[in-house]
């Protein structure tokens, strides 16, 4: 069975300025900091829970 797990990659596309701060935190979780930064996270649906989180503050990207 080969080792090739699913990933998905987010883009940030909003600030966490005047966010509460568990946004915030699920946004570092992400490998999130600033506008723009992209990260390319394992398909688990814990990650897809912190995305669902703070879906008003990214986007996910199509790899």
């Amino acid at each position: 069975m080969a080792n090739s797990s699913k990933t998905v990659t987010v883009e940030q596309t909003g600030s966490p300025i005047r966010r509460p701060e568990d946004q915030r935190a699920t946004l570092v979780g992400l490998g999130l900091n600033k506008l723009g930064r992209r990260s390319t996270l394992e398909d688990t649906p814990a990650v897809r829970g912190m995305i669902y989180k703070v879906r008003h503050l990214v986007r996910v990207v199509e790899a």
